[in-house]
């Protein structure tokens, strides 16, 4: 079989950035079926970068599909308690793992005070009369990323490629329905700031892991309360 051009590539990849938009946007729901053909004329695209981004997504659990070949019936994978808390549990891990590297730096100062830039705006976008949710979701991935990149070697950073994306709806999910708790997550932040500029690796590390794992349990309260969205 002849390996795919760079052109069917690129194809592929367009359509796997604009279907992963549509599912992590909300504007495919959870639950909602996945029919290639219909897809494909949404997205303006041949039937062959669709199936290939289906796939992806399908790896990645942005996608379920309980049948096989002619029985296929893929759809947008529900959200749900338990899925938010692995994610979240297994990012904060990851995250624990770079800040604990970060907090061993010897020339840390300019990553601190980055950090405590990037969350006194989500301080000053809480106080405003009207907080944007998406601009305190990309603040809070830019804080977040900050101290990543800061720790983390090469192998890590691949990993956390890797599986933040995933947890981009639930990320998104708790700023929606959590707005009212940011103020939580932001003193959560400053926790990990102060440890990182103390020198204090190891109380780097369990701040991380205890922000992503707090995240976990307010969002479950919230998908427990509505119900899991895509699991009727």
């Amino acid at each position: 079989m002849a390996a795919p051009t760079s052109a069917a590539r690129d194809r592929g990849q367009q359509a796997y950035r604009k279907l992963r938009k549509l599912i992590v946007h909300g504007r495919l729901a959870p639950g909602s079926r996945l029919i290639e053909t219909e897809i494909a004329e949404r997205l303006s695209l041949n039937r062959t970068p669709v199936r290939s981004a289906l796939q992806r997504l399908m790896q990645e659990g942005y996608i379920s599909d309980p049948g096989k070949g002619r029985q296929s019936r893929p759809f947008v994978a529900p959200l749900t308690r338990d899925d938010a808390e692995e994610l979240f549990h297994i990012v904060g891990e990851l995250e624990g793992l770079a800040v604990w590297r970060a907090g061993r730096l010897a020339h840390r100062r300019r990553l601190v005070n980055k950090l405590n830039r990037l969350n006194d705006k989500l301080r000053d976008e809480i106080a405003g009369a009207a907080p944007s949710k998406e601009r305190l979701h990309t603040v809070d991935t830019q804080f977040h990323r900050c101290y990543v990149e800061g720790g983390a070697g090469p192998r890590l950073l691949a990993l956390h490629d890797a599986i933040k994306p995933q947890a981009e709806r639930y990320t998104r999910l708790y700023v929606d329905a959590l707005i009212d708790q940011i103020e939580l997550s932001i003193d959560e932040h400053q926790s990990t700031i102060d440890a990182i500029e103390a020198g204090d690796a190891n109380r780097a590390q369990l701040a991380v892991q205890t922000n992503w794992r707090n995240a976990a349990e307010r969002l479950g309260h919230v998908i427990e309360r509505a119900g899991e969205l895509g699991s009727w």
